[in-house]
């Protein structure tokens, strides 16, 4: 058993209006999913994507009205990244976020590729990746009709950074029990702090990479909007996931279970520094319920939530996503 890469990063946001014009507007992802928490109906779901939702393309939000600052802090999914093309595709999303007022640090280098860190309006932290040398998971392929030139546009999700307070313990869950293999370091961003340690998993390259940053010098975060709320790898199919439930188990790792999503199916494990794992299957995919022409433009429920679509629909707040 192997796993092929990064899956979907699932986040908070507290308002599912603004959260989509930012990602649609202004970072140009497709939204190929609007639907519900699925152990909560009463709040959105967000799924942002390349043109089709393909694996490993997914930024998604859960809708937690209300929710307050985050205070960024260990035991921490405290990074996401977004892969562009090329060097050059980074430099026109430099100037695209000046034009949107959009506070970023300037494109720096990390772990020998060119990245681009900034926030977004929910203090959401994000860093634009390059794909120029990139030579690992297939990425993605942007919308044709985003308001992002498909050359420049987003292809997927990139290297995802934990940050705890105790190396060995991920280390150990990463390695021995998921299969990612240690493939470099890098300085970390605060003086005085180890190297951030980088484990790939599958084909590797950005698509396919923990990045875990060891500070021994901050209190736990204290989530809320702008933070993440897990990080999922990618499965080929169902009889893999249930493989991997079984192991987990015997690892005596409490986990969820297999879980239906309708559009993958789930395994929900934390490892020891508390950060929310999950595997979730390459399909069936979101054209499942929905023409591909058409993802995202309607409220989507899974078939077990269907008969309660009335009342789902009165406590959410209409969003207008259908897109000329």
């Amino acid at each position: 058993m192997e796993l092929k890469g990064i899956h979907h990063v699932s986040a908070i946001t507290a308002n599912a209006k603004k959260n989509y014009q930012f990602y649609t507007d202004i970072l140009g992802m497709r939204l190929v999913k609007k639907t519900v928490n699925q152990d909560d109906p009463s709040m959105y779901h967000l799924f942002y994507a390349d043109e089709v939702g393909r694996p490993g393309t997914d930024l998604t939000f859960f809708e937690i009205k209300g929710a307050g600052h985050t205070y960024p802090g260990n035991n921490s999914i405290s990074y996401t990244s977004l892969r562009v093309a090329n060097d050059q595709a980074l430099k026109y999303w430099e100037e695209r976020l000046d034009q949107f007022d959009v506070v970023h640090d300037g494109i720096s280098d990390q772990f020998n590729r060119k990245a681009l860190s900034f926030q977004d309006h929910e203090g959401q932290r994000i860093v634009l990746v390059s794909d120029q040398s990139n030579q690992g998971v297939e990425a993605g392929i942007p919308w044709d009709k985003s308001t992002v030139p498909q050359k420049f546009g987003i292809t997927g999700l990139g290297p995802v950074r934990l940050t705890v307070p105790d190396l060995e313990p991920t280390k150990r869950v990463l390695q021995d029990i998921l299969g990612f293999r240690e493939s470099g370091s890098y300085p970390a961003y605060e003086k005085g702090q180890p190297d951030i340690q980088v484990f790939e998993t599958g084909e590797g390259g950005t698509g396919a990479e923990i990045h875990v940053e060891v500070r021994d010098d901050l209190s736990k975060e204290r989530p809320g909007r702008g933070s993440v709320h897990h990080v999922a790898f990618r499965v080929a199919d169902y009889q893999e996931l249930s493989n991997w439930k079984d192991k987990i188990s015997k690892e005596r790792l409490a986990n969820s279970g297999l879980v239906d999503r309708y559009y993958f199916q789930s395994l929900y494990f934390r490892e020891p520094n508390g950060i929310l794992f999950e595997l979730a299957t390459d399909g069936p995919g979101f054209a499942t319920d929905e023409d591909v022409n058409h993802l995202g433009e309607n409220v989507a429920l899974p078939p077990f939530l269907e008969e309660k679509r009335n009342e789902i629909e009165k406590n959410l707040h209409p969003i207008n996503t259908t897109r000329k």
